[in-house]
C-alpha cells in the first residue's frame, strides 16, 4: 500500500536505530510486520502487554495498520488528533486500552514502528464522568422509579464492566429492603425469601453493615466465602450464575439517613480501588436523589388526593346531600297527607311529585358532573381535550342553565396525557368557581397554541372577583390548586376582573420544541416527572 493513512507519520526512521530507541523509550514500542504481527517489542511494551516476549513475538498485534481510524478528539489524551485507541486482551488478564501512533520505516513498507501507551484508567475515568452526567439527565426522563434505577444499574455495570449491580431501598415501614433496580441478574421471584432463609441459617449479609454504619464496605473474594458456606446454599444457584469475585455495598444517603444500598459484584481480577469506590458513591447519590424525588412526588399526590376528597365531600354536602334531604322531606310530606284522610287532593300530590322529580333530576345531573370530573384522563385521551371541555360545558349547562361559548384554536388537539388532564382540571375548577360564586349567565372558554405557548382563559359575566371573595370565605383553595397544576409545566394562572363585569382566569404554559404549532401533526411527548414507585420486587430484613 502507498501513501499515508490517518494517524500515520511518514518521517523516515533508520532500522538500525531500533535497539537504542527501544531500550530508552518510556512507552511501549513495537515493530510490526505487514501481516500486523509482532516482530520486536521493547521492555516497556512487554510490561504493558502483560505477556512474555517469547509468546508475544509472532502473535497478532492489536494495532489496525491498514484501515483509517477516526481519531480521538484533540486534547482527550494530550497528544493531538493523530493518536488512535485500540483494545488489548491477553490470554490471561484484564482487558487494556492502548493509545498508539504508527510510523513506517523508510524503504521498508512491510515493517511499521508503533508507539503505544496504556490509557485504560484515563478512558475509564472519562466514561465514569459521562455515566454520572447521563444518569443525572435520566433522572428527568425516565417514566418510573424502577425504570430509572434499572437504567442507572445498567450504566454502572457497563461503565466498570461489572458482573452485576443491585439497588435496594428501605421500605416505607423501615423494616426491610426491596430491590428497586438491577443489572446482570436474572429475575428470581423468591430471591428475598431465599435471602431471609440464608440469614436465618447464620449467613452474614454485609450490605446490612453498610446500611447500619452509613459507610461503604468492600469484601474481597466474597464469592469464595459464599460458595463454601452452607448457610448460603439457598442462593448458591442464583449468585453462581454471575462470574464474580469481590463485593462492595454503598449506602444511599437520603436527607442524612441511610435509606438503601447499591451493591456491586466485581468480575475476577478487578481491583476495588479508591477511584472505583468514588464512582460507586457518586452513582449511589444519583440513585438516592431518584428515590427521594419519587417519594416526594408520591407525598404530593397523596396530599392532592386528600384535598380532592375534601372538595368532593364539600360539594356533596353543599348540593347533593341537601337535595336528597329535600327529597326525603317531600316524601315525608306525602306520608303526612296520606295519614290525614282517605283522599288526598290531586293538586297537592302533583305539586309534591313535581318537586321530587325536579330535585331528582338535579341530583342526577350533579352526580353525572362529578363522575365526569373524576374521569377526565380517559375523556381527554379518547376524545381529546377539546371534546372533554365541550362535554364539561354541556354537562354544566344541563345542570345549572349556565350558557357557554367554547373557542378552540389549532394545535390544541396535539395536547394529551397528563398535560391535557391538568389543563382540563384547571378549566373545571374555574367553571366550578363560576357556578358557586359568580352568579353569572354566560361563560367563554378559549384555548389556543401560538408562539410556543398554550394559552387558555375562562371568562364570566358575573358579579366580579372582589364581591365573590367577600362572600366566600376560604375561596383561595381552588386558585391554589389551579396554580400548582400550571407550575408543574412551568406555567402560570392569573385571576383578574374583566373590564365590564365578571372575572377572567388566564392560563399560560410554555411548550417544548417540536410541538405542532399549526394543524394536527404529531403530538409532542411531555413528561412532568416520575410515576409512583411500582410494587416492590421483594423484601429482606
Amino acid at each position: 500500500m502507498t501513501g499515508p493513512r490517518d494517524g500515520e507519520e511518514t518521517r523516515p526512521v533508520a532500522s538500525a536505530s531500533w535497539a537504542d530507541l527501544a531500550a530508552s523509550a518510556p512507552d511501549g514500542l513495537a515493530l510490526v510486520d505487514g501481516d500486523a504481527r509482532f516482530m520486536q517489542v521493547n521492555p516497556a511494551g512487554i510490561r504493558l502487554c502483560g505477556v512474555p516476549e517469547d509468546s508475544l513475538i509472532g502473535s497478532p498485534a492489536p494495532f489496525p495498520l491498514a484501515q483509517a481510524v477516526t481519531p480521538e478528539p484533540a486534547g482527550l489524551f494530550g497528544d493531538g488528533p493523530g493518536e488512535q485507541v485500540t483494545t488489548w486482551t491477553p490470554p490471561s488478564g484484564l482487558r487494556r486500552e492502548f493509545a498508539y501512533r504508527i510510523q513506517r520505516l523508510a524503504g521498508e513498507p512491510a515493517r511499521t514502528v508503533v508507539g503505544f501507551r496504556d490509557v485504560t484508567e484515563e478512558r475509564h475515568r472519562q466514561r465514569r464522568i459521562a455515566t454520572v452526567a447521563r444518569s443525572a439527565a435520566n433522572l428527568a426522563s425516565q417514566g418510573s422509579l424502577p425504570g430509572t434505577l434499572d437504567a442507572l444499574a445498567r450504566e454502572v455495570l457497563q461503565t466498570d464492566a461489572l458482573a452485576g449491580v443491585q439497588i435496594l431501598a428501605v421500605d416505607e415501614g423501615g423494616h426491610g429492603l426491596r430491590i428497586m433496580g438491577s443489572a446482570g441478574f436474572r429475575h428470581w421471584p423468591d430471591f428475598f425469601d431465599r435471602l431471609i432463609e440464608c440469614r436465618e441459617r447464620g449467613a452474614s449479609l454485609r450490605m446490612l453493615d453498610a446500611l447500619r454504619d452509613s459507610d461503604p464496605i468492600v469484601v474481597p473474594h466474597r464469592w469464595q466465602t459464599i460458595e463454601s458456606d452452607p448457610a448460603w446454599e439457598p442462593l448458591h444457584e442464583y449468585l453462581g450464575e454471575l462470574h464474580w469475585d469481590s463485593f462492595a455495598s454503598v449506602p444511599l444517603i437520603i436527607r442524612g439517613r441511610a435509606s438503601g444500598v447499591l451493591n456491586a459484584y466485581f468480575a475476577p481480577g478487578q481491583v476495588v480501588g479508591g477511584r472505583t469506590l468514588e464512582f460507586l458513591v457518586a452513582m449511589a447519590e444519583q440513585a438516592a436523589v431518584a428515590i427521594d424525588y419519587a417519594a416526594l412526588m408520591q407525598r404530593e399526590r397523596d396530599v392532592a388526593r386528600r384535598q380532592e376528597r375534601q372538595r368532593l365531600a364539600r360539594d356533596l354536602h353543599d348540593s347533593i346531600v341537601q337535595q336528597v334531604f329535600s327529597i326525603s322531606m317531600q316524601a315525608k310530606s306525602m306520608e303526612v297527607l296520606a295519614q290525614r284522610s282517605d283522599s288526598v287532593a290531586a293538586d297537592a300530590v302533583r305539586r309534591i311529585s313535581d318537586e321530587v322529580a325536579l330535585l331528582s333530576h338535579t341530583v342526577l345531573a350533579d352526580l353525572r358532573a362529578m363522575v365526569h370530573e373524576l374521569r377526565p384522563s380517559s375523556t381527554t385521551e379518547l376524545g381529546g381535550l377539546e371534546e372533554a371541555i365541550r362535554a364539561l360545558a354541556e354537562s354544566t349547562t344541563n345542570r345549572t342553565g349556565l350558557r357557554f361559548r367554547v373557542v378552540v384554536g389549532q394545535g390544541v388537539d396535539g395536547l394529551h396525557g397528563e398535560l391535557a388532564e391538568d389543563v382540563y382540571r384547571i378549566a373545571a375548577e374555574a367553571i366550578h368557581n363560576v357556578v358557586k360564586h359568580a352568579e353569572a349567565g354566560t361563560v367563554t372558554i378559549r384555548l389556543s397554541v401560538r408562539d410556543g405557548q398554550l394559552r387558555g382563559s375562562v371568562a364570566d359575566d358575573g358579579r366580579g372577583l372582589a364581591q365573590a371573595r367577600e362572600s366566600v370565605p376560604g375561596s383561595g383553595y381552588g386558585l391554589k390548586t389551579m396554580r400548582e397544576r400550571a407550575q408543574r409545566w412551568d406555567g402560570t394562572v392569573t385571576v383578574k376582573p374583566r373590564r365590564d363585569a365578571g372575572t377572567i382566569v388566564r392560563l399560560v404554559v410554555p411548550l417544548g420544541k417540536g410541538f405542532p404549532l399549526g394543524g394536527s401533526g404529531t403530538p409532542v411527548e411531555i413528561t412532568p416527572g416520575w410515576a409512583p414507585p411500582a410494587n416492590s420486587r421483594g423484601r429482606a430484613s
